[in-house]
């Protein structure tokens, strides 16, 4: 199976920088592409940034010139370096790996994963 995990989340003052880590794990083949979702209380789940197996990035107008995006040295891992954090920030914040190939037992399969979500808490 597919497993993606988080990291790098918590509490930093308005004005600081945090950075996620997410890495995927299993016998993958393959990822389509790689994002940053996130959630606030009462809110839509929606997509930060995300990251294509060619390179190509997409970012929410919101965090355009604040975030990067990049794919990790490691396989299959991926980075959000977050500047100029704001209060509006907060959120929960989620890994999804699209596209993902990899070796089952019954053969090779494809789908979509999520991480378990890391905080961020943007407050003075």
């Amino acid at each position: 199976q597919v497993q993606l995990v988080e990291s790098g989340g918590g509490l930093v003052q308005p004005g600081g920088s945090l950075r996620l880590s997410c890495a995927a794990s299993g016998s993958i083949a393959s990822i389509t592409a790689l994002g940053w979702y996130r959630q606030a209380p009462g809110k839509q789940r929606e997509l930060v940034a995300a990251i294509t197996s060619g390179g190509s990035t997409n970012y929410a107008d919101s965090v355009k010139g604040r975030f990067t995006i990049s794919r990790g040295n490691a396989k299959n891992t991926m980075d959000l370096q977050m500047n100029s954090l704001k209060p509006e920030d907060t959120a929960v914040y989620y890994c999804k790996a699209d596209g993902v190939v990899y070796y089952s037992p019954y053969g090779y399969r494809e789908g979509d994963y999520w991480g378990q979500g890391t905080q961020v808490t943007v407050s003075s």
